[in-house]
């Protein structure tokens, strides 16, 4: 038997990426204290960013194909929809920085 909890990740098990900036976050702001600028985000972001699609199969090859239903095309649905949104990853982080929730209040302003 294996018991998974993905939490919210990937929209709570929809394998869909809705574009809302308070969408999958942690409730507690506390948890985002520390960040004071885009430096609180590297070396994770860059790489991110700079992620080949091979980069991604890779780290794909390792799940377990009930977590997607053994439908192979929807894995790689997922794979290219995570290549594609790699260059929108600061604009999702600049919308929920900036919103009324206000995650980071110690961000340095340049």
């Amino acid at each position: 038997m294996t018991f998974i909890d993905q939490g919210y990740c990937f929209n709570a098990g929809e394998w869909s990426f809705p574009d809302l900036a308070l969408h999958g976050v942690y409730y507690r702001n506390f948890v985002y204290a520390t960040v004071d600028s885009w430096d609180s985000f590297e070396p994770a972001l860059t790489t991110a960013e700079e992620m080949d699609i091979s980069d991604i199969w890779e780290c794909a090859a390792g799940i377990p194909a009930e977590w997607y239903g053994h439908d192979p095309g929807a894995l790689r649905s997922l794979v290219e929809e995570l290549y594609r949104r790699r260059s929108k990853i600061r604009d999702l982080i600049t919308a929920f920085r900036v919103s009324s929730r206000n995650p980071f209040p110690n961000w340095l302003q340049h």
